[in-house]
């Protein structure tokens, strides 16, 4: 298999995005269950979870024995530059789709996002980078955005409102420059995931303070034990280690696929919803969760088949 520019094999790249996808797919429970057990809000508990974050990937880093490298290192202002665009990205992907699932509901709020980044990321690559889905790459895509749809709608009747539907809009453009730019960097080699997240938690971190403090910062619960556990695993396990695992694979494969393979999330939250929270498992929940696994399989298979016949000089090419 070939290998990008930046050192990571494109087959690594899309286990990273997997396993990033499922993670963030049981953020939404962990999150049901802190609502339940306190008053944390959506913004704070968004807050928490990114500082949080912050703090383990750094631990890591500090204890990670420093690894030789050959590759010269960014400029401080383009590191800057870096975690700035990918901050400002995290930080209004995040908050706008908290901010849609208040005003429209989960199920309008999450169709809208994660339905229309990867068409806006499709666009995005096609127009700055010259990246092609073909044939099988658009029958995908739109294999997961049907199976998405069912899984949404499946889940009953919602009202939609303007505003919410702008917010998810808003929300999904956050998420695709996010994809768009941590690609764009990964083409030349220039990509650190454990940099990028740690770099777009500190300035996300920032970004969502003067929100947190107006919600309130601190959780008022009879059971504080197990709000904080939840906050820690919500930090450590679908934020910490799955952005770091997102901006590894992101810089690797192609912009579309990302976004799809991403589709995952909802699957990983409606099976946890199904086993964890007691929903019922409907007809419209496993015929959407069978389409959208089905075409993330075969966009993730017509990636590797893409990468195999690249030039062997050319770590990195557009189909």
């Amino acid at each position: 298999m070939s290998t990008a520019v930046s050192g990571l094999p494109v087959g690594r790249g899309l286990l990273y995005l997997t396993i990033a996808g499922f993670a963030w797919g049981t953020a939404g429970a962990a999150a049901s269950l802190v609502y339940r057990t306190s008053d944390l809000g959506a913004v704070t508990l968004s807050f928490w979870r990114c500082a949080a974050g912050l703090v383990l990937l750094l631990a890591a880093r500090l204890l990670r024995p420093r690894a030789r490298s050959a590759a010269v290192p960014l400029p401080l202002r383009s590191r800057a530059l870096r975690a700035g665009v990918t901050g400002v990205g995290l930080a209004v992907f995040q908050t706008a789709y908290f901010a849609a699932v208040d005003a429209t509901g989960l199920a309008v709020a999450t169709v809208v996002t994660l339905g229309a980044g990867p068409v806006l990321i499709a666009l995005g690559a096609r127009l700055t980078m010259g990246e092609r889905l073909g044939g099988g790459g658009v029958t995908a895509v739109a294999g997961a955005l049907a199976g998405l749809g069912v899984l949404v709608a499946g889940g009953g009747g919602a009202t939609v409102s303007p505003w919410g539907v702008l917010l998810a809009l808003v929300s999904a453009a956050g998420y695709s420059a996010m994809t768009l730019f941590t690609r764009w960097w990964g083409r030349d080699g220039g990509a650190d995931a454990a940099g990028t997240s740690i770099g777009a938690f500190a300035v996300t971190s920032l970004c969502l303070l003067p929100f947190a403090l107006t919600q309130g910062l601190l959780p008022h619960t009879a059971d504080l034990g197990r709000t904080l556990w939840l906050v820690a695993y919500i930090a450590a396990v679908p934020t910490a280690l799955a952005y770091a695992l997102y901006f590894a694979g992101a810089a690797v494969v192609r912009s579309a696929t990302v976004s799809v393979i991403m589709l995952l999330e909802p699957v990983a939250a409606a099976v946890l919803a199904v086993a964890l929270l007691g929903e019922r498992l409907t007809p419209a929940t496993l015929t959407g969760t069978l389409l959208m696994l089905a075409s993330v399989t075969g966009l993730a298979l017509a990636e590797t088949r893409t990468r195999q016949t690249a030039a062997p000089d050319h770590g990195l090419t557009t189909v």
